[in-house]
This record gives C-alpha cells, structure tokens and sequence, in this order.
C-alpha cells in the first residue's frame, strides 16, 4: 500500500506561484515501483466536483494538462526522492481548491485524465488565491 502526502499549499495574492510537493511512501513501495506509475493531479472547489490538473507518466516523458491550467502549471517528477510536483504560476482566484496527488493503478500508463484510473490518494493540500 501506498502513502501520499502533498504539502506546499497556503494563501497567495493573483499572480503569485506555489510549488506544490507530493511524497510517495509505503512499507513496499519502492522508489523503483513508484517509476513505474502515473501520477496525477486534482482539485476540488468548494461546491464543485474534482476536477482533473494534470498527470505525468511514469518517465516523465508525457504530461498533460487540463486547458484552464495550461501554460501556467508545470508537472514534474523526482522518481528517486518518490516524489511528484506540481509547479503553479500565475494563480488566479478561480484556482482556490483543494489539491490532491494520485497514483494510478495499473503501471506503465500513458496517463489518464479520469480519476477512475487511480488507486491512490493523498489527503489534499489546500491552495487559496485572493483577487
């Protein structure tokens, strides 16, 4: 079993940045095992549903992102330190949410956009962004 934890988040003005972290841990899941898998990014405004940010495959060669963040999010991935990150420039109010890392189920992805793909889940890091 595996264990998130994103951490990063806080309280900015429009226009400034946070870099979000996400850690990856387990008493079998080895950095080896987490370069094998997916990651994803999420996030959920009050009221609204999860919505996908971003995934990167497990290489870090593919990345994608959802349109309104385009442009102004950077996915990586630091497969030995089992940790991925989420790079937010640019913030505007509209991204206030709730930011959870996920890790996909099945290996070798090319990295889905549905959250039905992941098995795991961190408990979220909240992201504020006052106008």
């Amino acid at each position: 079993q595996v264990q998130l934890v994103e951490s990063g988040g806080g309280l900015v003005q429009a226009g400034d940045s946070l870099r979000l972290s996400c850690a990856a841990s387990g008493r079998t899941f080895s950095s080896r095992r987490f370069s094998s898998y997916a990651m994803g990014w999420f996030r959920q405004a009050p009221g609204k549903q999860r919505e996908f940010v971003g995934t990167i495959t497990w290489n870090g060669q593919t990345i994608r992102y959802a349109d309104s963040v385009k442009g102004r999010f950077t996915i990586s991935r630091d497969n030995a330190k089992n940790t991925v990150y989420l790079q937010m420039n640019s913030l505007k109010p509209e991204d206030t949410a709730v930011y959870y890392c996920a890790k996909e189920s099945s290996p070798w992805s090319s990295g889905n956009t549905d959250a039905k793909y992941y098995d795991s889940w961190g408990q979220g890091t909240q992201v504020t962004v006052s106008s």
